[in-house]
Order: C-alpha cells, then sequence, then structure tokens
C-alpha cells in the first residue's frame, strides 16, 4: 500500500471513530420499551393471579455524536434535544445521574404511600435526614459537600428532618465553621464548612446547598420495588397501580395489556413527564391496549412562554392518531381516574 493510500484510510478511520464517538451538546431521545411491573414490583403474599399486564414505559435517552445526531435528524420518532433541554446549568455527568435516581426513589416513596392511603393498610414514614439536591457554586459548601449526600447531623445535633438544619443555621454567622456529618456512598464522614453569605442572597448565611427531606416509608406488608437502572420520575403511576394490585384481591388489569405514564405525587395527583409520544410508540409497538397519560394543566405563563405546548394527555392523542394504533388513550388527573377507569372495564373476553 502507497503512502498516499495509508493515509487516505487513516484519515477516513479518523473520520469514523470521530462521528461514532465525539460527544456534541445534544441528546437524542427514541421509543424505549414496555416493562410489565410484575417482575419489578414484589408485594409479600401478593395476589398475583392477574391475567393482563401493568407496564411502566421508558424513553432511550442518549448523548449525539455526529452520526447519531444526522440519523436522528432523519428519522420522524427521534428527537433532538439540546442539553440545557435535559441538564440544568453546570450539572455534571455525576450529578445528572444522581438526580435521576432521586426522581425514581421519590416515584417510588410516592407509589408506596398513595398505594397503601388508598388500601388502608399500614405504614410509616421515617425521616432520616437532609437530601443535598444541589451545591450552590461559590457557596460556603461548594467543593466540601456534593449532590447526593445526607446530612445526618451538624455539630452535636443529630438531623432528621430538614427544618433542624434550618433553625439551626439562623443561629450562626458568617465565619463560623460548622462540622457536617454526612452519609456518602454509604459511608459515614464529617466535613468542616465555614459559614458564609450564600450567593444570590442579600446576605442570608448558610451551607448554600439546597435540600428536602430524606424520607423512606416501612410498610406491611412489605414492599420492594427493583428498578435501579430506570432514572426519572415517570413510572410513578404505575408503580402505583401494579402495588394496589398486590395488595388487594381481583385483577385491577381484567385481562387487559394495561401501560400508562405520570409522576405520582403525594397529593394523589399524577404529574406531567416528558417523552410521552415515544412511550405512546413504544406501548403500540409492545401490543398495549390502554394507556393512561397525564391530563395535566398547564399554568398560564408556561402557555405564554411556550404558546404550542398541549397537555400531556393532548400530545398523547395526537402520536396515537399519527401512528394509527387502536390503542385507547386514556386521561387521568389523579390516581382515582385510573381506579375507576378500571374498575368500570368489563372483563376480557
Amino acid at each position: 500500500m502507497s503512502v498516499k493510500k495509508f493515509l487516505i484510510v487513516i484519515a477516513l478511520a479518523a473520520i469514523i471513530i470521530v462521528g461514532f464517538v465525539y460527544p456534541l451538546p445534544y441528546y437524542i431521545m427514541q421509543p424505549g420499551g414496555a416493562y410489565d411491573l410484575d417482575q419489578y414490583v414484589k408485594v409479600d403474599n401478593a395476589d398475583q393471579k392477574g391475567k393482563g399486564k401493568l407496564n411502566m414505559m421508558t424513553v432511550s435517552m442518549a448523548v449525539a455524536t455526529p452520526f447519531t445526531y444526522a440519523a436522528a435528524y432523519a428519522d420522524d420518532e427521534k428527537d433532538i434535544l439540546k442539553e440545557d433541554e435535559v441538564r440544568s446549568p453546570n450539572e455534571s455527568d455525576k450529578d445528572y445521574n444522581n438526580r435521576q435516581i432521586k426522581l425514581m426513589t421519590d416515584s417510588q416513596f410516592n407509589a408506596k404511600y398513595i398505594a397503601f392511603k388508598k388500601t388502608g393498610l399500614d405504614y410509616k414514614i421515617v425521616y432520616n435526614g437532609v437530601y443535598v439536591y444541589y451545591v450552590v457554586k461559590n457557596g460556603a459548601a461548594d467543593g466540601i459537600l456534593e449532590t447526593a449526600d445526607e446530612v445526618t447531623g451538624i455539630d452535636r445535633l443529630k438531623i432528621h428532618k430538614h427544618q433542624q438544619l434550618v433553625d439551626y443555621l439562623t443561629t450562626k454567622e458568617s465565619g463560623d465553621t460548622v462540622t457536617i456529618k454526612i452519609k456518602r456512598d454509604g459511608k459515614n464522614m464529617k466535613k468542616k464548612v465555614v459559614l458564609k453569605a450564600i450567593p444570590g442572597t442579600k446576605g442570608k448565611v448558610g451551607l448554600g446547598i439546597t435540600f428536602a427531606d430524606n424520607t423512606s416509608i416501612k410498610t406491611d406488608p412489605e414492599v420492594k420495588i427493583q428498578a435501579e437502572d430506570i432514572g426519572g420520575p415517570s413510572a410513578g403511576l404505575m408503580f402505583t397501580l401494579e402495588i394496589i394490585d398486590q395488595l388487594t384481591k381481583g385483577d385491577l388489569t381484567k385481562g387487559y395489556n394495561i401501560a400508562g405514564t405520570g409522576e405520582m405525587l403525594a397529593t394523589g395527583e399524577v404529574g406531567r413527564i416528558g417523552g410521552i409520544e415515544k412511550k405512546v410508540i413504544a406501548a403500540d409497538d409492545a401490543g398495549v391496549e390502554i394507556f393512561f397519560a397525564p391530563n395535566d394543566t398547564l399554568p398560564e405563563v408556561v402557555k405564554k412562554k411556550y404558546p404550542d405546548i398541549l397537555p400531556n394527555y393532548q400530545e398523547a392523542l395526537k402520536q396515537a392518531k399519527k401512528i394509527g394504533t387502536k390503542m385507547k388513550i386514556v386521561p387521568v388527573k389523579n390516581v382515582n381516574d385510573a381506579l375507576d377507569y378500571l374498575e368500570k372495564l368489563p372483563e376480557k373476553k
């Protein structure tokens, strides 16, 4: 092989490698799959004799490369999203993954909470400290605390709820040093933080973190949800229905292949989620017959900023018509809407 041909081969190989590997500031979203929740949710001594299925839906999300970007541009079933449509500003890979895990954990908590409230069975909420959502850049804890740290104490005070941390910090001044007890990746640690004014506030002194109560729930019977590889809150509604189905006699599905999506809020309302059009496509591909979609009410400020935006239900209905599916799209504002629909559903023949 001549030197010229060799250089051409090397150049082509480099182009191919870059085309498949070089990351662009975009994400490609496409239909994922339907997953039978009977395989992911386990309730002790459960009634699992149902003939149908309750499925959670997923989308596939990946960082774009030059080749995948070009392929997605020509594919109706794929969306190209800007990086800031997926991630918060300055959010690292680790922070993004931790946020997705936390959203999934919260959706499981709310699913258990609502399911046990609806069935009247015993549960207890346990407060385990404070979960760190975000560390403010140039704040007191910047470079010391991390996203997903669990704060269990400050100085000599044990922290169970976030209000304890808030109240304690109000007694401190800029320049004071506090010792924070945390759990990180399963390990207990102590970190010293010199307090100062939180960036973006009018001199308010604090750690410079956003946080919330780190809660868990104990139930009787025990419920285990194994969905470690799936992030985000959108399986909340379907988790709730699956838990209720296993806790109660009878078959919620009435023999149908059922799927849906929506965040389960602690109020019992079903929250809006992203990528519902992709989930409709995936559900149709999986032979789903009934699909629950959040019938969310859009705030006026959102409608003014995004005049083309539609409620999730309308987006799902539009996509269902586009692909010509016979799948029934059912609007739900809360868990009761889904339960009422299933109760009135005739047995599948």
